[in-house]
């Protein structure tokens, strides 16, 4: 299976979306088709045995759209500026005609020689012209209407066209009757209806455009956001290249102020980079080698030397793009409803427009007040703001979520997010750091030396000293004393005793560094630390015991033959609680969520950590099978949100209505989750659960101006209320439906503040 996103253009409401989309489904080869009728394009999931893309292109034009090929997502500037000098076109076009049909009306002079009674004739063939005109400008509606009349696929335009064309047709009956004398004729001509109900639909997409334009910047910024060009080393010579060039394993140089051109590995040179715009930390993160970096982030200080690793589409920022297309082209819950709605409101619109023509010619009104009435109620009804209500918000929503560092795969749990009941937490990784870090130290030196040392200068010793271990434990420590930005220095005689811990001279002193049992095989009173080694075991912490022999108290040693070793410190080293892990809980638990604890490690740990943080429920001793089967149980109480590192919590991830995977930016592709967390910050999750509850509830405000203004216009544009003076003319009717899709597109827009 293959899958593509076509660009279309043509669409102009829920109806053409929706219609495209179940007309690509009927057709063999075509596995899944949605289309987007914000984004303007078509994803297609197709078997390419059977199909290739012109085939599927084909399919799009015979439903009565054309597709642009496929969609990159750029700006499309000359389309831009082609349908501005159409509006402009419009707009001098319509005032003429505005003039022309209702100038006499409001006290302006007559032009000479096309008054209305003084030159009827000359009156019908100057309207006659704009409107021919004002056609030609908006033959793309009324190309759509009848094609999607046609293929049974009725919407927006179909209506538009039909009220058009209706216009059009009576009038040129009686531009005939004024030409055989019936000068009476020239008050029952509609050609300005034609003219200005082109011309206010162009004005309502115009603005469309405009905005849903808005809603891409965020997508359309991302695509941009990568170095045009860059320099690689090619036999020993530096070549600048553009990206396309690039392949994989070529070693690229960065230097201070340039953008990263390409996922890669730094393999030379250290510096900071700013990778903000993906992780959300505005702190600069140091590279090494060894180290990890993004395409598009800033190189700030040093030339490094990096191994190109991803590059094109497998990059961390086309994967983001990807993401938050998809997002925007899957179908939310309440989006179907607003299409199914359409779906039948467009030909029921017919009918009633038919009907409301036909029962005021039966009750004795002229052909022209039936004629009006018809064209009225087709145009008021387009439901052009109920097409945009749903799929507006969703985009806006999706790309302020990416710029939080929310990459929401589906609309789906963009809707759902703010129904969860539970949220399902990992311990590692998750609510842990998922790497060994200092948890405590017990500082004895006040009491032991003449000259107290501070914790800091502990760590600084330690860490100097493990810096030359590779075990986890001592990792730990460097890891530590990195964050805490403590410079560490070179040491001598190191030696590694296998199963106890190291010794090293550290500015002339001797350290030991290590378990218990390296204590008492040096004879190390540790008396002292016996209740603080309990506490730290107890909190199950790993311990190392750090013994410090002065080069005087070595020669005094000699002299008096006494241990020369003190134990001057006592530290826990564990897998430490995120800093955020405790006020996330706090937040979910204020919702009324219940919150619980899933894990595979030992209950006495994961009960220690749990009860920190005040989560009550721990389901620990589980495999990933059984998690899975606990997700099962507890969605019996309601929705439920996995949030997990993505790796070793896949199953669970998929089991959960929401699948949250928590991790790094380099971290992108966890098929497994329903959304990425792209900097690993568990305060990402009740945000989430915000933007979605803003979203649904910006939605229901979209769906009611859509329908409030359709219920309000219909009976007036189907002459109800004609016995009270009250009616509405084409042109008020085109006006109406155009400020209902702008009042659905401003509010929509506000999500973004």
């Amino acid at each position: 299976m293959k899958k593509v996103l076509l660009k279309i253009d043509g669409m102009t409401c829920s109806a053409c979306s929706s219609g495209l989309e179940k007309y690509l489904n009927k057709q063999d080869g075509i596995v899944n088709a949605t289309v987007n009728l914000v984004m303007n394009n078509a994803s297609v999931e197709y078997d390419e045995k059977k199909l290739d893309i012109p085939q599927i292109e084909k399919f799009v034009q015979k439903a009565g759209f054309e597709s642009l090929g496929i969609d990159n997502l750029q700006k499309e500037e000359k389309k831009k500026s082609r349908e501005k000098y159409k509006l402009w076109g419009f707009t001098i076009i319509a005032i003429l005609t505005l003039y022309i049909a209702m100038g006499h009306m409001i006290g302006l002079p007559e032009i000479p020689y096309l008054g209305m009674h003084s030159n009827p004739i000359n009156y019908t063939i100057a309207l006659l012209l704009l409107s021919v005109i004002a056609i030609i400008l908006g033959k793309d509606i009324l190309k759509n209407g009848y094609k999607n009349l046609i293929h049974k696929t009725a919407n927006m335009d179909t209506l538009v066209a039909l009220g058009v064309l209706s216009s059009f047709l009576y009038s040129l009956y009686g531009t005939y009757r004024i030409f055989r004398g019936d000068h009476e004729h020239v008050e029952n001509l509609y050609f300005e209806s034609v003219v200005i109900i082109l011309f206010f639909i162009h004005i309502g997409r115009y603005v469309e455009a405009r905005n849903k334009d808005k809603t891409k910047e965020a997508i359309q910024s991302l695509m941009m956001i990568t170095p045009n060009k860059a320099i690689i080393l090619r036999d020993g010579k530096e070549k600048e290249v553009t990206l396309d060039e690039i392949i994989k394993g070529d070693i690229v140089i960065g230097k201070p102020g340039e953008k990263i051109a390409v996922d890669g590995e730094v393999i030379e040179g250290n510096t900071h980079i700013d990778e903000s715009f993906v992780t959300g930390e505005s702190t600069p993160a140091k590279k090494e080698v060894g180290s990890k970096v993004i395409a598009g982030s800033i190189n700030y200080e040093g030339t490094i030397k990096y191994r190109a690793e991803k590059i094109g589409k497998e990059s961390t920022v086309s994967e983001i793009v990807r993401m938050v297309v998809e997002a925007t082209n899957t179908k939310a819950p309440i989006a179907k409803v607003a299409d199914t709605i359409s779906g039948y409101f467009v030909p029921a619109i017919i009918i009633i427009a038919i009907l409301s023509a036909i029962v005021w010619l039966l009750v004795g009104q002229t052909p022209a007040f039936a004629i009006n009435v018809f064209i009225t109620v087709l145009v008021v009804a387009c439901p052009c703001s109920l097409g945009l209500a749903t799929p507006l918000a969703i985009v806006v929503s999706s790309g302020v979520a990416s710029k939080e560092g929310i990459l929401i795969k589906n609309s789906e749990s963009l809707e759902n997010a703010h129904k969860v009941k539970t949220v399902v937490f990992d311990k590692t990784g998750t609510l842990t750091k998922g790497k060994l870090s200092v948890s405590k130290i017990y500082n004895y030196t006040e009491k032991i030396l003449e000259t107290s040392k501070t914790d800091a200068e502990i760590i600084k010793i330690v860490a100097s000293i493990e810096n030359k271990s590779e075990h986890p434990i001592a990792r730990g420590i460097v890891n530590f004393a990195t964050e805490k930005q403590i410079d560490l220095e070179e040491v001598e005689n190191f030696k590694n005793m296998a199963g106890y811990g190291v010794s090293a001279e550290y500015r002339g002193n001797q350290y030991l560094i290590g378990n218990s049992k390296l204590m008492k095989e040096n004879d190390i009173n540790i008396e002292m630390a016996i209740q603080d080694e309990e506490e730290l075991e107890a909190d199950g912490n790993s311990i190392l015991f750090v013994a410090e022999a002065t080069k005087e108290k070595k020669e005094n040693a000699k002299q008096n033959r006494e241990n020369c070793y003190k134990l001057i410190a006592l530290i826990g080293v564990k897998d430490v609680i995120k800093d955020s892990a405790q006020e996330v809980v706090q937040k979910l638990q204020k919702q009324n969520i219940h919150v619980a604890m899933l894990t595979g490690d030992n209950e006495k740990t994961a009960k220690a950590i749990a009860d920190s943080i005040g989560i009550t429920e721990v389901i620990a001793n589980v495999l990933p099978k059984e998690k899975a089967e606990r997700i099962k149980e507890l969605k019996k109480q309601g929705l439920v949100m996995m949030c997990g590192d993505g790796i070793n919590d896949s199953v669970s991830l998929v089991t959960a209505d929401i699948g949250v995977a928590v991790g790094g930016g380099t971290d992108i592709a966890m098929d497994s989750s329903d959304v990425v967390l792209m900097k690993d910050n568990l305060e990402k999750i009740p945000e989430l659960m915000d933007i979605s509850r803003r979203t649904i509830r910006n939605i229901k405000q979209n769906l009611f101006w859509a329908f409030f203004y359709n219920i309000c216009m219909l009976p007036i544009a189907m002459g109800v209320f004609s016995g009270f003076g009250l009616t509405m003319n084409p042109m008020f009717a085109s006006l109406a439906m155009t400020l209902s899709s702008i009042t659905v597109t401003l509010n929509s827009l506000r999500l973004r503040r």
